[in-house]
């Protein structure tokens, strides 16, 4: 929010001087209707969103931040901590005119973001989130916006038959959204492809999760919620080269019309597949847009997913893991997340990972017969996925680790972060985009 401050709206300050005595250790002091941040070494950035934190659970709705400490950075750290799963922060920046339209542009996208994997699976259907994306990029996008949505059994006839068979056994359609950015014309070149997983809701399919593990399954959808944010951010924020989306749409349930295990799927590019777990369903749906994105010549393929607990295991909910057979793509993901504050971390890539979920009866199996896919599992879900990218095309895979908070902590409340969208757009918004 960036207009009028109004009534009951707590103003807050950053101070490099320790808390009054009588609050002890506390980063949050109070005088009448201001608060104060009590910085001290360390962390910056997160000591100011586990404050903002404090502040949004001890009933604080309304903030206003003043003061010269008050840059960028620090003002959206806050606005990270102060959010909710259900209302949109009420801030009033500090700062000139530019700061305040980007952070207000960023909280829009990262505002679009959470609703989408905050919403319930009854409301988010597959062909909905499709919708829903299409819908709000073009209405940022206007004209230089085009896209399509293929449903159902039209899946097939185009030989997407990883979202097909994911979604076929849900009484509504899984889908594949195909929208085109371009400010530049009908012959421009595709500078970059963004491919999201959009699970609607994983229950796990035939390999069935535990009730525990798919209470926050709407979140699955989390990669394609992220894609989509970002482009609309980079929209908002001038960008002008032409980007392609992909959105590979499916709820995985069980039913009579379910993919099973030992089932083998033939891809587009004639790679043959094992279903050996119905709940490695995701790496299943992004090959068909993996593909999708590597027809267009783009520069670069940018995928991300809500992919694997392993990712999870390895770096904890505080950084989303990259992986890249090119170091360069890896060191432009580490520049471009550290310059808008968040955390990416890369695991291991090699051309043997591609072999690591073998079959006696296909090219390869969807993942390795035991729990959570056995050691190293991130990296062998990212080897899968590298069997459907053209590898003359720069790709950058991003494993979703800190895209939600399954019961709120120090730094996130409950519910979807958008953490991962300020990535992808700072990304999208480089000048040039080969990296090689």
């Amino acid at each position: 929010m960036t207009g009028v401050k109004m009534q009951n709206t707590m103003t807050v300050k950053l101070t490099h001087e320790a808390a009054p005595a009588h609050w002890g250790q506390a980063t949050v002091s109070f005088q009448n209707d201001h608060a104060y941040v009590h910085l001290r070494k360390g962390d910056r950035l997160r000591q100011i969103q586990q404050a903002a934190r404090k502040l949004r659970t001890q009933g604080v709705t309304a903030v206003e931040l003043l003061g010269g400490e008050w840059d960028l950075d620090s003002q959206w750290s806050f606005a990270q901590g102060f959010a909710t799963a259900r209302a949109k922060a009420d801030i009033h920046w500090h700062g000139d005119e530019t700061v305040r339209n980007t952070l207000t542009h960023r909280l829009e996208a990262s505002f679009f973001a959470r609703q989408l994997v905050n919403a319930t699976p009854e409301n988010l259907s597959p062909v909905i989130l499709a919708e829903q994306a299409a819908t709000w990029l073009a209405k940022i996008g206007g004209d230089k916006v085009s896209y399509r949505i293929i449903e159902g059994e039209a899946l097939l006839a185009e030989q997407w038959h990883g979202i097909h068979a994911v979604g076929r056994g849900s009484e509504r359609p899984p889908a594949l959204l195909e929208l085109d950015f371009n400010p530049l014309g009908d012959d421009a070149p595709v500078s970059v492809a963004l491919v999201g997983k959009g699970i609607t809701f994983d229950s796990g399919g035939y390999s069935i999760k535990s009730s525990e593990g798919m209470l926050g399954m709407k979140c699955d959808m989390g990669g394609a919620a992220t894609v989509s944010a970002a482009l609309g951010l980079a929209i908002q924020s001038g960008l002008n080269k032409r980007v392609k989306l992909f959105l590979c749409c499916a709820e995985n349930l069980i039913s009579g019309h379910a993919y099973k295990l030992g089932d083998i799927l033939t891809y587009k590019n004639g790679v043959t597949v094992e279903v050996v777990n119905t709940d490695a369903e995701g790496r299943l749906v992004l090959a068909d847009g993996l593909q999708a994105a590597s027809e267009t010549g783009a520069d670069l393929i940018i995928d991300a997913a809500t992919l694997t607990g392993a990712a999870v295991m390895a770096l904890g909910t505080n950084y989303n893991a990259i992986f890249s057979p090119q170091t360069e793509v890896l060191g432009l993901a580490q520049e471009k997340a550290a310059q808008v504050g968040e955390r990416v971390w890369p695991l291991p890539l090699d051309p043997w990972h591609r072999d690591m979920c073998p079959s006696a009866y296909a090219d390869t199996a969807n993942s390795r017969a035991m729990k959570g896919g056995g050691a190293g599992g991130a990296s062998n879900a990212a080897g899968f996925l590298s069997r459907f990218v053209n590898p003359e095309i720069n790709w950058l895979h991003m494993d979703l680790a800190s895209a939600f908070s399954d019961s709120g902590d120090s730094l996130w409340a409950a519910g979807a972060t958008a953490h991962g969208v300020l990535t992808i757009a700072n990304i999208l918004q480089k000048p040039e985009t080969s990296t090689s």
